[in-house]
């Protein structure tokens, strides 16, 4: 796999990575300017050259996904005998400046249900640099005549027809939000508890619905073995408070709100969706 199709992956699968390339060398060195490699938490695509050289530099660069950094920085080495590091000894006798591009994830909001709130809430969602999944048991509502404004924006959208939104779930990536919305409670239920048994942690569960509809999911939930925490993970009734009304454009408005503070906050941080 070659660097560019690399970055896509990691695009696509909502994993970090950091894009390394070579930007200027001075003498003897592996490799000339422009050589690039990509650089994820367990895996590496394509070469700057080896030897301590490449070593340092994945190094680093996993040293920067563990850190969540996003500026890029430019690291110098020294292909000489007399300089020693970490990862052994390159006589090629240059200097090669590396620069170290972080690769921004796309966050993954993957929202159950393209009702008449769901539609809205996806057309806004769509004007955002993030991967959407727009995920129904209803074949109609993902007309793609009916989304056609929804495929037409910023965001990376992946459509979803299935019975079983639960095996979509099952797909998400670490950290992705949920937001659950569709015509029928019952599977909403199944969403909510399959979403809780879930082993990669999710980055937010939110449920559209009234308090006398949380009451009785709340019930059902511990019944079904949930404990009090795991339930508290989830949100319902969902928006951002203040903004009130139950116009499907309204309440669109507030659950993204909801989200773009979410979507813009630290990882773990507790914002209710």
């Amino acid at each position: 796999m070659d660097w560019l199709s690399a970055v896509q992956q990691l695009r696509h699968e909502g994993q970090p990575g950091v894009l390394v390339t070579v930007i200027e060398v001075r003498g003897h060195a592996p490799r000339d300017a422009g050589a690039k490699m990509v650089v994820s938490r367990d895996h590496c695509w394509g070469s700057v050259g080896g030897g301590n050289l490449e070593a340092t530099a994945v190094a680093r660069a996993r040293a920067l996904i563990s850190s969540g950094a996003i500026e890029p920085e430019v690291l110098e080495l020294q292909l000489n005998p007399h300089t020693h590091t970490e990862h052994g000894r390159q006589c090629c006798g240059g200097v090669v400046r590396l620069l170290l591009e972080p690769l921004a994830v796309r966050p993954v909001v993957a929202l159950f249900g393209v009702g008449h709130v769901g539609y809205e809430l996806a057309r806004i969602l769509s004007r955002l640099p993030i991967q959407l999944l727009l995920v129904d048991s209803r074949a109609e509502q993902l007309d793609r005549v009916r989304l056609a404004d929804v495929i037409d924006g910023a965001a990376e959208v992946a459509i979803f027809h299935t019975l079983l939104g639960e095996q979509i779930l099952e797909q998400l990536p670490r950290g992705a939000h949920v937001v659950i919305m569709t015509h029928d409670h019952a599977e909403d239920y199944a969403l909510c508890d399959a979403a809780l048994r879930l082993r990669q942690p999710l980055g937010g569960i939110g449920l559209i619905g009234s308090s006398v509809k949380w009451t009785r999911f709340q019930a059902q939930l511990a019944a079904a073995g949930h404990s009090p925490e795991a339930i508290g993970r989830i949100t319902c009734p969902i928006g951002q408070p203040g903004i009130t009304g139950k116009d499907p454009a309204v309440i669109a408005v507030a659950v993204a709100a909801a989200l773009i503070q979410m979507l813009g906050s630290k990882a773990g941080a507790a914002v209710p969706l």
